[in-house]
């Protein structure tokens, strides 16, 4: 496959199973021309995925080095997904700006409430409960909080693109069976897409769900809208182990063809270019 790219990485710096190195590796072994690693940003309350403030300086330390040991060999590029926690931390803040970054990962992963931040990106259940503590058990009412605090984010910016852009379909879709075929959804993901549009952001195709449920985010129903509104697409695959490296990425190419997409975008010298999708 020509013009191997992954720019969504997660490594023991925060939920991944493997050095930054091991990734690494793994991408030079199987043809990558460039290779991004971006750790879970640190945010201001604990998680157990989420990297430590003070392990930051460690950690574009490490990419840097890395990307020096290799080059030649690959295109190496340090980035973070950030998660956006309303108007005073996000990836357009400050402290986020000021960091060495070559890129950074506009993601929703928690959205507020009256008891504080509650993470939806979550197993099941865990959903299930969410909806029912935080929601008043109406799935309607988090599904639009969901896309209203994305398109929060997205109006906010400081990001290259947004990371998993309706990853909460998966979990809805668990919780009520056929949500995103219900007319105020579609209404709500064509208003979402146009805004993304509107604002020309990038957005990537996440294919970490692939090969567990057959889920691409967004989700394969709207690759033909994000074609017609031109939006660019950078595919990623979210990556926790180094052999998923490369995982759904050739089935993303393929559904992407299908409906018209003729480009893809990866980083080349430093700069977000547009690629041909090239033999699969």
């Amino acid at each position: 496959m020509d013009n191997l790219t992954n720019y969504h990485t997660h490594s023991l710096y925060c939920d991944g199973s493997a050095s930054i190195e091991d990734f690494v590796k793994e991408a030079i072994r199987q043809g990558f021309s460039s290779y991004g690693v971006s750790s879970h940003s640190p945010i201001p309350f604990d998680t157990c995925w989420n990297m430590n403030r003070g392990d930051l300086p460690a950690y574009l330390d490490e990419v840097h080095f890395i990307k020096k040991k290799y080059e030649g060999r690959i295109e190496i590029y340090c980035g973070l997904e950030i998660d956006y926690l309303g108007a005073e931390y996000n990836p357009s803040s400050p402290f986020f700006q000021e960091l060495p970054l070559d890129y950074r990962i506009g993601s929703v992963h928690f959205l507020k409430t009256e008891e504080g931040y509650v993470d939806i990106d979550t197993a099941p259940e865990q959903f299930k409960e969410t909806v029912f503590r935080y929601f008043d058990g109406n799935i309607r009412k988090l599904v639009e909080k969901y896309f209203d605090t994305m398109m929060q984010m997205i109006d906010t910016g400081g990001f290259d693109f947004v990371g998993h852009a309706d990853k909460v379909s998966m979990n809805a879709s668990s919780f009520l069976p056929g949500i995103t075929r219900e007319h105020w959804y579609k209404s709500l993901i064509h208003e979402y897409f146009e805004f993304i549009a509107q604002k020309e952001c990038m957005i990537e195709i996440n294919t970490k769900a692939w090969r567990s449920k057959r889920l691409f985010f967004p989700n394969r129903e709207h690759f033909g809208l994000i074609h017609k509104l031109h939006i660019p697409v950078v595919v990623n695959a979210d990556t926790h182990h180094p052999s998923l490296v490369n995982d759904g990425r050739f089935d993303a190419l393929k559904e992407m063809l299908s409906e018209g997409f003729t480009h893809v975008r990866q980083l080349s010298g430093g700069q977000w270019i547009n690629v041909e999708i090239g033999s699969l």
